[in-house]
Order: C-alpha cells, then sequence, then structure tokens
C-alpha cells in the first residue's frame, strides 16, 4: 500500500545531473557580471590612470595627502609637493586618483591661434606656466 524509499530515491535521481547543475551555474553567471567583471573592469582604469600620471598632475594619495607631482621618478615612485619646499616620495600604487591633470607641452612652442600683432606680423607671446594656461592667463 506504501510507496518503498527505493522507488521514491529513484525518481529523485530521475532528474539528471545537468537539472543539479544549473543553480550552480546560474549563481556564478550572476556572480561574474555583478561583482567580477565591475572590478576587473574599476582595476583596469585605476592602473591606466596610474600610468598617466606627469609632473604637474594634483593626486591624492592613498592616506589621504593632497599635492603636486613634482618628478616621476622610475616606473613605481614619485616626488610629491604636498606644501611649499616640503616634498615627500610616493609609491605610485599609492595614488587613489588625480584631481586635476596638467596638458600636455606644445611641441616647438607654437600658438594654435595663430595671433597677429597690430602690424600683421606674428608674434610669440611668452610661455605662461601651467597653472596660468589652464587658467585663461598668457
Amino acid at each position: 500500500m506504501f510507496i518503498s524509499p527505493a522507488f521514491a530515491q529513484d525518481a529523485a535521481a530521475g532528474a539528471g545531473g545537468l537539472a543539479s547543475m544549473l543553480p550552480l551555474v546560474l549563481i556564478f553567471v550572476v556572480f561574474y557580471f555583478l561583482l567580477i567583471r565591475p572590478q576587473q573592469k574599476k582595476m583596469k582604469q585605476h592602473k591606466d590612470m596610474l600610468e598617466a600620471i606627469r609632473r604637474g598632475d594634483k593626486v591624492v594619495t592613498g592616506g589621504g595627502i593632497i599635492g603636486t607631482v613634482t618628478k616621476v621618478s622610475g616606473d613605481d615612485e614619485l616626488t610629491v609637493e604636498i606644501a611649499e619646499n616640503i616634498k615627500v616620495k610616493v609609491k605610485r600604487s599609492m595614488v587613489a586618483e588625480i584631481v586635476s591633470k596638467t596638458e600636455p607641452a606644445d611641441s616647438e612652442g607654437s600658438s594654435k591661434d595663430g595671433e597677429k600683432d597690430a602690424d600683421g606680423g606674428s608674434e610669440e607671446a611668452p610661455k605662461a606656466g601651467g597653472l596660468k594656461r589652464l587658467l585663461g592667463g598668457k
């Protein structure tokens, strides 16, 4: 009258190995798209940012110190000026973010505008410092 336990176990095992693996595969896919892939993308962006650091950039270190890069030494060392005449050496990997970037220097000092003076001749304007150039000074 009652079904023996052997038949009940046999019916559950008949679903196959693929159906029992499907939840594990789905969990891995969700973890990949929600956790692993965005973390890899963020790490790649941070690596690219670290490679693009150059002299004059204003950076924030991992310890929260804000300063201006005065020298790039080798592949993994920066000299950062945190106050007037106070410079510290920082590992490149400890830079958390770049607050402001400097523009690359123009080649040969050529002006993009082709400015001309009053009598029609072109005259080279004296080069302004990096901060003055960013703020529009001449």
